[in-house]
Order: C-alpha cells, then sequence, then structure tokens
C-alpha cells in the first residue's frame, strides 16, 4: 500500500471491516477485491459512497474497467456500501448460524486463562490495553492533517476542485482549519473562488444560531467553499472567467 491510499469503512449484509483503497484502482478492480470480503461476485455489486452526513452516491459507471475511484469524492473513513443485485433466494446469508451447535466458554474462565489473545493483548498493552492508543476521531483528525501537507496545500495557495472532469472551479486557499458549524472531525479548506459559484462570503450559521454566522475568511458573496482537502489541488492555475458547477459535499 502507498502514503496516497484511503482507509474506508466496506459495509454489505454480511461483513463490516476497514480496508486501504487506492484512489488510482478502476471500480472494476475494486469490485474484484470486494468479493473475498463480502461474499458477494463482483457482477453482482452494487456500490455506493457515504461521505460525512452527505447523501449516499452511486459508483457506477457504463465502462467500469477504465473509470478510477479518484473519479470520486473519497475521504478518509467513509463509507462503501455493497449491496447484493442477486434474488434473495440466490444469496448466502453467512449470518445465519442458526444450525451450528456453538460452545460458548464462561467469561470468568476466559478472563482467567493465560494463553488466550485476551492475556496476549493485555501483557503487551495492545488495543484497549494501551493507555497511549489513538482514538479513533483522533485517527481521522490525523488523516486529515497528513492529507493537507501532502496535498502541499497552504494559505494563499491557487487551486482547483477536485474531480476536474466534473468541477474545474479555481480559487484561492483563505483558511485551513475546523469549521464548528460542519459536521465531520479534522480541518475543512476554505476557498475563494474565482467567480461566485460557491456557497457563502467565507462566513457560515451553524445549526439553531438564529442567523448568527462565524466569518472565517473575507471574499465575494457566493464565493466562498468550505471542503475535505481531498477536494483540493494546488498548482499555478490561472484565473478563469466562468465556471457552471454547483457541486454538492462542500458547504
Amino acid at each position: 500500500m502507498s502514503a496516497q491510499d484511503i482507509p474506508l469503512l466496506i459495509i454489505s449484509e454480511n461483513a463490516r471491516s476497514e480496508r486501504r483503497i487506492s484512489p488510482s484502482w478502476t471500480i472494476a478492480h475494486l469490485k474484484d477485491r470486494l468479493e473475498p470480503i463480502t461474499g458477494i461476485p463482483a457482477s453482482a455489486q452494487s456500490l455506493s459512497l457515504k461521505v460525512s452526513s452527505w447523501p449516499a452516491q452511486p459508483l457506477q459507471s457504463e465502462n467500469e474497467a477504465s473509470v478510477q475511484l479518484n473519479n470520486y469524492p473519497l475521504q478518509a473513513y467513509a463509507e462503501i456500501h455493497v449491496s447484493d443485485t442477486r434474488p434473495p433466494g440466490l444469496r448466502q446469508n453467512y449470518n445465519d448460524v442458526s444450525g451450528i451447535q456453538k460452545y460458548e466458554m464462561p467469561a470468568d474462565e476466559y478472563e482467567s486463562r493465560t494463553d488466550s489473545v485476551l492475556a496476549y493483548k493485555r501483557a503487551h498493552k495492545i488495543g484497549r490495553f494501551n493507555p497511549n492508543a489513538p482514538s479513533i476521531e483522533q485517527k481521522k483528525i490525523a488523516a486529515v492533517q497528513r492529507e493537507i501537507e501532502e496535498r502541499g496545500i497552504k494559505i494563499g495557495a491557487r487551486c482547483q476542485l477536485l474531480p476536474a472532469s466534473t468541477d474545474a472551479r479555481r480559487g484561492t486557499v483563505k483558511y485551513i482549519g475546523e469549521v464548528t458549524e460542519i459536521p465531520g472531525l479534522g480541518q475543512w479548506i476554505g476557498v475563494a473562488l474565482d467567480e461566485p459559484t460557491g456557497k457563502n462570503d467565507g462566513s457560515i450559521a451553524g445549526a439553531g444560531s438564529e442567523g448568527k454566522k462565524t466569518r472565517y475568511f473575507e471574499c465575494a458573496p457566493n464565493s466562498g467553499v468550505f471542503v475535505r482537502p481531498e477536494r483540493i489541488e494546488v498548482g499555478d492555475f490561472e484565473v478563469v472567467d466562468e465556471f457552471g458547477s454547483d457541486d454538492d459535499g462542500e458547504f
């Protein structure tokens, strides 16, 4: 795995796990990798991407063997939902263990054993027994920070919103930091767009704030957006005259 891989949560009817996904993979390659994880054949998979509180969007294309995942707004710890399109009678329910007789060791007996996985973790301070282990929230925040550093995002940098294939708007980075009014952990990138195709003027109101806004940066009306760092490409972009995109997933 490379440093550019993104940790995502894979969710299906029979499985839920965290996996690292490369944005350079095609949709078809992702489905092949998900088959042994979910038990759903690649040909019967229907994928959707759920980022934070935004509505889920389909992960599909007419030519899935050539469309890469970097065309979608991937974000660390976003969710990929895998549905089985086969008729119910043809699906295998891996969660049905009603016909299997299972032995359950009493909890106090397991706790007292010295040759168990629990005993090993306790002795070596692994997982919940490690007092210095970072929480899931801390990992998410750190992942966003790494994204900012790896992309070279800095105040005053010229940038373009991604994916460029559907959103070629350009602007200037004006703010990097947390935005308490927006759900989601970690830092956001405030961009002053070249044209008034944004969502705000650099200020934003929270839920139940009775119209009160917090200003994070200055820009013209409808020229400001707040996006995650994976939506930003920094470069020597010239100012352009017109943009026609109004992308979801920004504030």
